[in-house]
């Protein structure tokens, strides 16, 4: 890929290196188009020419075309190597592709990014790593290149079952033999930490430590704690004990983190808050924003944690003063959820669900609260139980104050079934399926037994017409790489290669809903989502074709190069 009239520094790395919304797969155009410039991109020409490669547009018609051109931040053309280069001026810069593919920039539609930035200069991510042994030996030289003392990280994002050389967690010896002088804290999805020796120390656990509320800490036959916490409350409490990080710090690992989701293809997506998500997270990447250093567009959801009706008045009181869409297309705040009453928040782990009515009682006094808001609402949902509680408490509301336009939105909906969708159409809500069975499958098989091959049901819902996208849900329940949840898409394989998921979809399908779907989430369809003109220039060069590269491959595509708005945010070394 080359270029030519570029910036010395840019070319130099150049050198080295509803319509919206998916429904059943279009026909692949690969004929290019004329040019759509506007008479007054074509007078003023373009800033950026894109030639000779295969731009995947994601368009209504999921054209492919040669070249494609950029003015400021947004695609002015795309189509045919003739017309796109009658837009060159003196000043453009001209990307010689060199016949790789350009897709849009990938859409995450439901992330924790804002959470995970907080550590992630400690973090070693262990996503899609399947030997057990290159595990310790990152784990290993993350230790070497840290200080003594420096916590060592790896807050989700894999699982036991994905190790291929030996599945299994880590003994406390192998975490000491790689890390000595370092405290190791390794976090597996929400239920089970790792620690080493040097961990427990810095986390003061003995012998004599008592267990944490709905936690527990694993103990030898002597009595000493063998570096295992198992349990949701265990893992809560270790990661209130990790520390508060510099506000100054904070902002370079938002910074970046920003930097590793561009390397990988991200360059928006819908923030879901998290467990132990405060008002802190937000500020550090609004501090980003007003230095106008973001590279990925951000768009947050409020997240509330009430666990009683006193909890549930507080949250009212914060709802009543919300004011939505008051930021621009880099940061902005979108809505409410995913986590409505927190009680009622199910685990895909578990075998069921039955939400109490006092429960439901009290998740509709916020729902109600939200639609009479007029504002747009994210309900976690998974299993039976709270799918089936949830829509029939939002037709109840609908009654009350019609949700129709706001983008109500089930999120993961791992159990749903035809009459959900139907009752969803009726009531014009939207879909989130998420990859967390890319780590989770095998555990899912073994919890729901064959059920688990159609959990998510992608096919299902991909043919149903229901408006839908796929996400991942990251960072400590999946992992963030987005071709990651393509190959597991259209594969249905967890990492490590085991099969996990029947209801699979086309790779085009696939594509469609990771951009041009998500940017519906985002309130964003007139700007993201698709490399037409009007749209903003987010897009990603891959270093091998999406559409044709064999299906297992599919998971080892990388960014040679991201732009958001225009910008290079990312070239491969």
């Amino acid at each position: 890929m080359q270029t030519r009239h570029a910036p010395r520094v840019l070319a130099a790395g150049l050198l080295a290196g509803a319509a919206a919304l998916a429904g059943p797969a279009v026909a692949q155009t690969t004929a290019p188009g004329p040019a759509t410039a506007t008479p007054a991109a074509a007078a003023r020409g373009a800033d950026t020419l894109l030639v000779n490669g295969k731009i995947v547009t994601v368009d209504d018609r999921f054209s492919v075309v040669p070249a494609l051109a950029i003015t400021g931040e947004r695609v002015v053309a795309a189509g045919s190597l003739a017309d796109i280069e009658a837009l060159k001026t003196p000043q453009t810069r001209v990307i010689d592709l060199a016949g790789k593919t350009v897709v849009p920039g990938l859409i995450d539609n439901h992330a924790h990014f804002m959470r995970a930035a907080e550590y992630w200069d400690r973090e070693v991510r262990l996503d899609g790593i399947t030997s057990r042994q290159e595990a310790l030996a990152m784990i290993a030289a993350k230790a070497k290149a840290s200080k003594p003392g420096e916590l060592v990280l790896s807050l989700g994002g894999w699982s036991e079952e994905q190790f291929t050389d030996q599945p299994g967690g880590f003994t406390k010896a192998e975490l000491d033999a790689a890390a000595p002088d370092n405290p190791v804290v390794l976090q597996v999805i929400y239920f089970r930490i790792y620690a080493n020796s040097a961990a427990l120390k810095a986390l003061g656990v003995t012998a004599e430590t008592p267990d944490p509320r709905n936690g527990r800490i694993e103990k030898d036959t002597s009595g000493q704690p063998t570096g295992v916490f198992n349990g949701g409350g265990a893992v809560a409490w270790t990661l209130g004990r990790l520390g508060e990080v510099a506000r100054e710090r904070g902002v370079a690992n938002a910074r970046a983190l920003m930097r590793d989701l561009n390397r990988m293809g991200i360059t928006a997506y819908q923030e879901m808050g998290g467990r132990g998500f405060n008002a802190g997270h937000i500020e550090t990447f609004r501090t980003v924003w007003e230095r106008k250093q973001m590279t990925v567009r951000a768009f947050y959801n409020l997240w509330q944690e009430p666990t009683s009706a006193e909890g549930v008045d507080k949250a009212l009181a914060v709802i009543a003063g919300l004011k939505p869409f008051q930021g621009d297309d880099w940061l902005d705040h979108t809505g409410y959820g995913e986590t409505v009453y927190f009680p009622l928040h199910d685990n895909l782990l578990a075998r069921g669900a039955s939400p109490t009515p006092e429960a439901m009682a009290q998740w509709r006094r916020i729902a109600q609260a939200i639609a009479d808001k007029g504002m747009h609402l994210n309900v976690h949902a998974q299993l039976r139980g709270t799918i089936e509680a949830f829509l029939t408490e939002i037709e109840t509301i609908n009654g009350v104050k019609p949700i129709k336009g706001l983008r109500w939105t089930m999120s993961h909906a791992d159990q749903i079934e035809p009459q959900d969708i139907a009752r969803m159409k009726r009531l014009g809500m939207y879909v989130q399926l998420h990859s967390r069975p890319t780590i989770q499958g095998a555990l899912m098989l073994k919890t729901h037994g064959d059920r688990a091959y159609a959990m998510p049901p992608l096919r299902l819902v991909q043919d149903s017409g229901i408006p839908w996208g796929l996400g991942s849900d990251a960072t400590a329940v999946t992992p963030t790489n987005p071709f990651t949840t393509l190959h597991w898409a259209v594969t249905g394989e967890m990492v490590g290669g085991r099969k996990v998921l029947k209801e699979t979809i086309t790779r085009e399908e696939a594509l469609i809903a990771h951009t041009r779907s998500n940017a519906a989430f985002l309130f964003q369809e007139a700007n993201l989502g698709s490399l037409a003109p009007g749209k903003y220039a987010d897009l990603v060069v891959l270093d091998r074709d999406y559409l044709t590269v064999p299906a297992a491959e599919i998971k080892d595509i990388t960014s040679v190069m991201t732009m958001v708005g225009g910008k290079v945010v990312h070239e491969a070394k």
